[in-house]
């Protein structure tokens, strides 16, 4: 079935509904897979028990979402029991890597499928309608994995006015913690007159602000680059691609993640002194300050290497936030391996931080270490490096008051009282009153700070008394 087809044999109504779990990668599938069952006629349910499709779209990056998922899928058995004709089905990393065995523990999964198959989703909804269950997991090469459709006309972007953009996928660091590359594959990238002809559209469709995306985001077009193919393959260097992006009228704002710090270049580090849209803000992945962890973990840098990447970016740019992924508790880890994570946080002074106690991934080559820290132990390491953190963020927070700074408007707050969005800096700033009817989704405005809390901004608009 064509992925831009209609529903065949099915009434127009049908509706879904997606669960994501895990990354950004992860969130722009789910957005991928809307718009592809858009294009097949189907449309989104306003909650699970108004939908007729449920696709749950997993993350195995931590053992407790794996864990999570099998939980949740046993319980919708019920949800799938409850209404003649619905249909079930699981995608992204757990589907990747468990394939026919989820169909075989749960028989009320009508399909399965993996990371390069996101395509096939409609004609899979279309075969499960005619009672055929199946897994499609296997992996491909091809560019056809990202030749999908364009935005549908009635498909409405959780965040309006920005959007992520697939420039690579896959990884072929192979990290001894992470199971990325089982699950995503090895590196591919899109030719950037691809790339760039996908933001073109979206900045004429009014969005402002563009993510560029990718495991190893910053890796773009290197095997090209290397093996002398990148005319062929149509690749640049990644910062190149970035100069491209910032050319297309319409586009205000630019942004990247993940990068590796093994591939962050001085052409990358210049881009953000000489590029206006490009924001101060890079989430930088560490994983941990000790040297010894590092090599442990396969990460190919020392801590040194790590604090003269951002020494340099702020040389550049030097109000320029920086925000990390830190993991506690590694095979291995010492107490003076931990006391020199929190000595790097100190350095670094990270805004904010994603942190985790090390969780063993089948396949990954740390998975059986014999050496492995207490759970205790662990989760009070957690604990020491979060409250660090914490406070580092209220800090970088109060050093806002004051200031003046643009929102682009994402919606309501968390607790659905205020306008809320993110600055530059990627800090979720939360407007007070009277703002409400002098803003919408979407539009980029002009805000003075009042307030620091420990997870956002509080602000007004500028000119307001």
């Amino acid at each position: 079935m064509n992925p831009g087809g209609s529903f065949a044999g099915e009434r127009p109504a049908r509706r879904f509904r997606i669960r994501t779990y895990g990354c950004q990668m992860n969130a722009h599938d789910t957005e991928k897979i809307a718009n592809l069952l858009h294009h097949a006629g189907l449309r989104p349910a306003p909650v699970e028990e108004e939908a007729d499709l449920l696709v749950v779209n997993t993350c195995s990056v931590r053992e407790k979402a794996a864990h999570r998922l099998h939980t949740d899928l046993g319980l919708l058995r019920a949800w799938k029991q409850a209404a003649p004709g619905r249909i079930v089905g699981v995608g992204g990393c757990v589907a990747q890597q468990e394939g026919d065995a989820l169909l075989a523990r749960f028989p009320h999964v009508d399909f399965v499928f993996g990371t390069h198959n996101l395509r096939l989703v409609p004609a899979m909804v279309e075969a499960a309608a005619r009672g055929h269950r199946e897994s499609r997991t296997e992996e491909t090469r091809s560019q056809e994995r990202f030749d999908l459709p364009e935005r549908h006309p009635e498909f409405v972007a959780a965040s309006p006015g920005r959007a992520f953009v697939t420039v690579m996928e896959g990884c072929d660091m192979f990290c001894s913690f992470c199971i990325v590359p089982l699950t995503r594959g090895r590196e591919i990238s899109r030719p950037a007159a691809a790339v760039i002809e996908e933001v073109e559209r979206l900045a004429a469709k009014g969005v402002r602000e563009i993510t560029l995306l990718g495991q190893t985001v910053n890796a773009y077009g290197r095997h090209d680059a290397a093996r002398g193919h990148a005319d062929t393959a149509g690749t640049v260097p990644f910062a190149a691609l970035v100069h491209r992006v910032a050319q297309v009228s319409g586009v205000a704002r630019i942004r990247y993640t993940s990068p590796h710090p093994l591939f962050f270049g001085d052409d990358l580090i210049e881009a953000h002194g000489a590029l206006e849209a490009l924001c101060p803000h890079v989430h930088l992945p560490l994983q941990s300050g000790s040297d010894a962890v590092l090599a442990r973990m396969r990460r190919r840098y020392r801590a040194a290497d790590y604090l003269g990447i951002v020494a340099r970016l702020r040389a550049v740019r030097p109000d320029i936030a920086i925000t990390t992924d830190l993991i506690v508790g590694f095979p291995g880890e010492t107490d003076a391996d931990f006391e020199a994570t929190l000595d790097v946080v100190r350095a670094a002074r990270f805004v904010d931080a994603y942190t985790f106690k090390y969780s063993p991934r089948p396949g990954t080559a740390a998975a059986n270490a014999a050496d492995g820290v207490a759970p205790g132990l662990a989760q009070e390491r957690l604990e020491a490096l979060q409250d660090l953190m914490r406070g580092l963020t209220l800090e970088a927070h109060r050093a806002r008051v004051g200031a003046e700074t643009d929102v682009l408007i994402e919606g309501e707050s968390r607790r659905g009282k205020q306008p809320s969005g993110r600055d530059p800096w990627h800090r979720v700033v939360n407007l007070a009153a009277p703002a409400f009817g002098d803003v919408a989704a979407g539009q980029i405005v002009r805000v003075r700070i009042v307030e620091a809390t420990p997870h956002s901004l509080i602000a007004e608009l500028a000119g307001h008394a």
